[in-house]
């Protein structure tokens, strides 16, 4: 029972998956074009009537209805196949955030807050002048801290050795 089932199901995805590239090809528009036109060339023929503007109506109507059932079918195959390979990226990266796998998943709030820590990145980076000095939010952050740390401690050493320096150039002097 299940096979029988994941083969309609597959069977759709196929099909799905062929009217939607047939549907944004070059043939699909001017061969809908064409239709169009024929209609408008038997606006005289049919004296412009009700039931000629309704056969248009009609058929534009149920294409697409049914069109955007089997685009969105054939999207959300596409996007699902996308976001798994995004995932495998950033799990095999070993300096990517693992925190990104699976965030289609999360809550838009959630998803708000991860883009705050990318903003703070990009402030940082901003700061370094930089772009290109780390490849994570939690690295970012370490990266920031070891330079502010850097630039602390070797700010007084400088002066200190300069002024040990000329003191014992001082001292030798004498």
């Amino acid at each position: 029972m299940k096979a029988k089932s994941q083969n309609n199901s597959s069977a759709f995805e196929k099909f799905a998956t062929k009217v939607s590239k047939a549907a944004g090809s070059t043939t699909a528009f001017i061969g809908a074009f064409i239709i169009v036109v024929a209609w408008a060339v038997s606006g005289p023929i049919f004296d412009y009537s009700e039931t000629w503007q309704l056969v248009i109506n009609t058929g534009t109507t149920i294409i697409t209805f049914l069109m955007v059932f089997l685009i969105q079918k054939a999207q959300n195959k596409d996007s699902l196949a996308i976001q798994l390979k995004l995932n495998e990226l950033v799990a095999s990266n070993e300096s990517s955030s693992n925190s990104l796998v699976d965030i289609e998943s999360m809550t838009e709030e959630e998803m708000v807050i991860i883009q705050k820590y990318y903003h703070r990145l990009s402030e940082l980076a901003k700061k370094d002048q930089s772009i290109r000095t780390s490849h994570s939010i939690a690295e970012a952050h370490e990266l920031h801290n070891r330079k502010q740390e850097k630039n602390k401690k070797s700010t007084p050493k400088k002066n200190t050795k300069t002024s040990t320096k000329i003191t014992s150039k001082n001292n030798t002097k004498k």
